[in-house]
């Protein structure tokens, strides 16, 4: 029996430890386990030209995030070159960042602009956002030189 609990208390601490070497810094929008993009595949929108959801089998760890696509031909061309794929403002909303803001990107409210892809909160947003995509580009990139190593609450308290 103490040798069952010791193997169980071994696989709890080996998930415990696992979990928190994953779990990517606050510059990046992913969730407590790490994954980023909600599990979307992020080479799809270049290739397939929509959100496509990754595999769970088809993994590739950068930057302590775990990126899932939906071919074998998808994460080879992201571990060549991850910064062409990774989408901007680490996965937060792009209006959100212009507004010095971090709200969770969604992988289906999406544009790429001059070869970046951009997520967006909300269909709602997204519009907003069209509205005047190069100036909140600006404003967003200046304002995540601030904010990127910020957390989501610590930017709401101010």
């Amino acid at each position: 029996m103490n040798k069952i609990k010791s193997i169980i208390g071994g696989v709890a601490l080996s998930v415990a430890i696992a979990s928190s070497t994953l779990a990517a810094g606050v510059e990046l929008n992913a969730s407590s386990t790490g994954l980023a993009l909600q599990g979307y595949d992020p080479v799809a929108y270049f290739t397939e030209g929509e959100p496509t959801k990754g595999d769970y089998r088809i993994t590739a760890l950068h930057n302590d995030a775990m990126y899932r696509f939906a071919t074998e031909e998808n994460k080879a061309a992201f571990e060549e070159n991850p910064e062409a794929y990774l989408p901007a403002y680490g996965g937060y909303c792009a209006f959100g960042a212009a507004m010095g803001f971090k709200f969770d990107g969604d992988p289906n409210h999406w544009k790429i602009v001059d070869n970046t892809l951009y997520l967006n909160l909300s269909e709602d947003i997204q519009e907003r956002w069209e509205g005047d995509i190069p100036g909140f580009i600006e404003q967003a990139s200046t304002n995540w030189e601030t904010i990127a190593d910020k957390s989501p609450a610590e930017l709401q308290q101010q």
